[in-house]
């Protein structure tokens, strides 16, 4: 494999082989959307004709961008190499995985299904602990938004959250002893229109 990939994946503190680097975004990309999508096909045919009737194109997308796929594919692959399981998560916080599993069925943690077993993207932890004001921001996640989307969100930097002056991300933000409040108005617009 390449030395050169190898030194990539350890300098971003990814603690995997090369080789399993590769079969993350392999799974990645099956798992997401395909290429050229034909988005007729996730609707019924009354909701295509209504589609059709006020001037939608449902016609098969052809053309696009594959460096945009590429990077959520590979976004994809590095959240899901980065999450923790939940004994992590329990170690992390000193408590019972029992506590962990609680805590993701009420809204206190975020995480999803990978073959039956749940992961906790990373950037909702801090030292031995959660984030601060975690609580307010989950609370404030509108419901259907994936866990890509809210780590996306989570970690860049936004105009609105300025720490010193210079845009931050949500978590960087909160690190630095913003206001949770101000995180979640914004959270909460995830997938609205702007």
């Amino acid at each position: 494999m390449s030395p050169a990939l190898e030194s990539v994946l350890a300098k971003a503190g990814l603690q995997v082989t090369p080789d399993e680097f590769l079969d993350l975004v392999a799974d990645a990309a099956r798992r997401l959307a395909p290429p050229h999508p034909e988005p007729a096909g996730y609707f019924t045919p009354d909701q295509r004709a209504a589609l059709t009737d006020v001037g939608l194109d449902l016609s098969p997308v052809t053309g696009r961008d594959d460096r945009s796929r590429a990077r959520t594919v590979v976004a994809h692959a590095v959240l899901r190499d980065s999450a923790l399981s939940v004994a992590e998560a329990a170690r992390t916080l000193g408590v019972d995985t029992s506590r962990v599993r609680h805590r993701l069925g009420v809204g206190r943690l975020v995480g999803w299904k990978d073959r039956g077993s749940w992961r906790l993207p990373a950037w909702q932890f801090a030292g031995a602990g959660v984030l601060p004001g975690l609580e307010v921001v989950l609370a404030a996640v509108p419901a259907d938004q994936p866990a890509l989307v809210v780590a996306g969100f989570m970690t860049t930097p936004q105009e609105d959250l300025p720490v010193d002056g210079v845009p931050a991300a949500p978590r960087d933000w909160l690190l630095a002893g913003g206001e949770a409040a101000r995180v979640a108005a914004l959270v909460a617009g995830l997938g609205t229109p702007a």
